[in-house]
């Protein structure tokens, strides 16, 4: 698999072209909403999470629709933002963004409207998911909800005996040179929330909603754990890389790795410990200008259905947005559903932080909020 090989000057373009959206504009793109979907094209181009164009469902989606998948894998929401811009025009039709990008898209006109008239299963997706505000402005949908879940903390069970319980294993200097992290700037909002709970007087109540006190002290947890990291991780290869060849033994991951590791015997469990976990909804997102639209409106309908949504679900380790996958889930793999959360109630949707975009203005109607451009210059300073 592709590492990720986009730094500074990459990243530096990211945040300039975000100066709108990190300070709250309200413009979005006027691309008129494609009403219907005529002939494919032949040909869809995509910009995707490692493990979300796997063949039981892409080559049946070829079959049918004679649209020749070719996908492009990310590291980073940073990736994606930057692939999109250097290439939306002409060379992508679809990312699959999620919650820290898909505005940053909206707001930077990378991406068009999409009718979700023209998705029919988009009526049966949880309620959350039908027009969330990380890809519905203005009663505009900029994509098509897909799946969600939460960032867990990894182990080898031969390293650790007992579940760890706390997020506080990934700060423990026993563990120096062991552990694992992604590669990315939103991993500012882990440490966060692990301090939310454990210096409360630093009054965190959001861990994307950050003044600079609350970023400076995030910064330096992360800073400390430092020393511990054996590798940042860009994409989920990476990481399994690491605990297959024993470099590393605490992580935090995402399902789609504790069950590939899981599936070649390596001894490893994941959990939400006590401090809460992060997570990500994703949306299939098509670009300002695509040159296959059709063929992406037939993707994203595809990927919508209960059937593929079940089978996405079950191979990454992910909750499905369409509440009719839960049936599917069962047939694959018997208990699936409750496993993967797919008929959990509202309470534990909620229990999630999602992903969004840092801006200057906070939720409580303050604009002393520290905005994504900052916290990706923090993440530099912390990699050092």
């Amino acid at each position: 698999m592709r590492k990720r090989t986009l730094e500074g000057l990459a990243l530096a373009l990211v945040a300039s072209l975000w100066i709108a959206a990190c300070g709250g504009s309200s413009s979005t793109n006027t691309t008129k909403t494609i009403t219907h979907i005529g002939k494919g094209e032949g040909v869809l181009n995509v910009i995707a999470w490692e493990g979300y164009t796997q063949p039981q469902w892409v080559k049946p989606f070829e079959q049918q629709t004679g649209c020749q998948v070719n996908a492009k894998y990310a590291g980073s929401s940073n990736e994606m933002v930057t692939l999109m811009r250097q290439g939306g025009d002409s060379q992508y039709d679809l990312v699959s963004a999620s919650g820290d990008a898909s505005l940053r898209l909206i707001y930077g006109h990378d991406v068009q409207p999409v009718d979700v008239n023209l998705i029919p299963d988009w009526k049966n997706f949880i309620p959350q998911l039908q027009s969330p505000p990380h890809n519905t402005i203005n009663g505009l949908h900029y994509g098509i909800s897909l799946q969600w879940g939460p960032n867990t903390l990894l182990y080898n069970t031969k390293t650790l005996k007992s579940t760890p319980g706390s997020w506080s294993v990934i700060y423990n200097p026993k563990y120096k040179g062991q552990v694992t992290v992604p590669d990315n700037p939103i991993q500012i909002a882990d440490a966060a929330l692990y301090l939310s709970k454990h210096q409360p007087s630093l009054g965190i109540t959001d861990p994307y909603e950050l003044t600079s006190t609350q970023l400076d002290a995030a910064v330096n947890l992360l800073k400390q754990q430092r020393p511990l990291i054996v590798k940042y991780w860009a994409l989920a290869s990476d990481e399994i890389d690491l605990f297959k060849n024993g470099n590393a033994v605490l992580g935090a991951s995402w399902p789609y790795q504790t069950n590939t590791l899981q599936a070649d015997k390596v001894p490893v469990k994941d959990e939400i410990p006590s401090e809460g976990a992060t997570g990500w909804a994703d949306t299939w997102m098509m670009a300002s200008h695509a040159k296959h639209p059709n063929c992406a409106l037939m993707w994203m309908k595809w990927v919508s259905t209960p059937k593929v949504q079940a089978q996405q679900a079950i191979s990454f380790g992910e909750t499905p947005a369409n509440r009719l996958a839960c049936s599917y889930m069962d047939q694959i793999q018997k208990g699936a559903c409750a496993q993967y959360h797919a008929n959990a109630p509202t309470a534990y949707f909620n229990s999630i932080k999602f992903w969004k975009t840092p801006t200057t203005k906070c939720d409580n109607g303050q604009n002393n909020c520290t905005n994504y451009t900052t916290w990706d210059q923090k993440w530099t300073e912390i990699k050092g």
